[in-house]
């Protein structure tokens, strides 16, 4: 976990006054347990969702079963709806949304090393996606984590 890049979101979030919710699949957790690991985070961290299943992500986030069929669960459209529900969700200001693959594993179509974000605010949702590559599963957790807490911290997924 980044202490510092944690430490440094937490900062941010609180002078701009905002609460944060996270909504996770392939990090299982790791976003938020990077934010919580940092002492006094409970004025920032509003609640998180670790979404791993397709199940999860419609019962928990409102993911429509009909995007998940015609994207499924690696792409933007599904990141953008796992922000946008963890945000109706939640008493918090900004989300941010995890899906990917981690591997070992992937196909020619979505590759090994795809992660999907998602970012929603009251006022709009944008999704990425970034190719980590096959760098392994804690790899390519631990730069989808560090790439969650800069978009927090940014308040962008530029």
């Amino acid at each position: 976990m980044n202490d510092v890049l944690a430490t440094a979101t937490l900062a941010v979030c609180r002078a701009r006054g905002e609460r944060i919710v996270t909504a996770e699949s392939c990090t299982g957790g790791l976003v938020s347990a990077s934010l919580t690991a940092i002492a006094g985070s409970s004025d920032v961290v509003e609640r998180g969702f670790v979404t791993y299943s397709n199940d999860a992500k419609m019962e928990m986030l409102g993911v429509h079963a009909e995007t998940l069929e015609a994207h499924g669960a690696v792409s933007q459209d599904v990141a953008a709806q796992m922000a946008a529900g963890a945000l109706r969700r939640s008493n918090a200001d900004i989300s941010i949304s995890v899906t990917g693959i981690a591997g070992p594993g992937g196909s020619d179509h979505k590759p090994e090393g795809r992660v999907c974000f998602g970012l929603a605010t009251s006022e709009a949702t944008v999704s990425c996606t970034i190719e980590f590559g096959a760098l392994g599963r804690s790899i390519v957790r631990e730069k989808a984590t560090d790439f969650a807490l800069k978009a927090l911290r940014d308040k962008t997924l530029g």
